[in-house]
């Protein structure tokens, strides 16, 4: 591991206690930095997309983030709903959004792939699954390396 991998920050996001906890430290393992919420509206709010009108005036907020997993089945606003907000946004719609389930129904997975998820995991997150997080990581970075997405 290098030492620009440990500034990948990875907002994690499942309304279960414990898959919350075995996310963020199966991610912190392969050094991540890891935020960690409860919901998707608490999501939204950490990337400043909880009020759509004001996307524009909270462009700073979350901007760290490198990469979003969250769970398909939380109360409220789903990880699908999730998914489809970060891709409206022009803010976000370039980080990898990963979708995890304990559910595998290939109707639902299908529909999270084609709008926009990078990936669908079966829970348990497996720490293989999480090393298939990297190359998606990578691709991110040259991006803002090269200047194609501007913070």
């Amino acid at each position: 591991m290098t030492v620009d991998e440990t500034q990948f920050h990875v907002l994690a996001v499942d309304d279960s206690l414990v898959d919350r906890k075995l996310i963020e430290r199966l991610l912190k393992t392969s050094s991540f930095r890891v935020t960690a919420v409860d919901s998707g509206s608490k999501a939204l709010e950490f990337l400043g997309l909880n009020d759509e009108e004001d996307e524009n005036d909270h462009q700073d907020v979350g901007l760290g983030v490198n990469l979003i997993i969250t769970d398909y089945c939380m109360p409220g606003i789903t990880g699908y709903d999730l998914l489809k907000r970060i891709k409206k946004s022009s803010s976000f719609k370039d980080v990898p959004v990963f979708i995890m389930s304990s559910e595998n129904i290939p109707s639902r997975i299908n529909r999270c792939l084609e709008d926009g998820a990078e990936e669908f995991f079966l829970k348990p997150v497996q720490l293989s699954d999480v090393n298939k997080l990297r190359p998606h990581l990578m691709k991110g970075r040259s991006k803002d390396i090269d200047g194609t997405r501007c913070c």
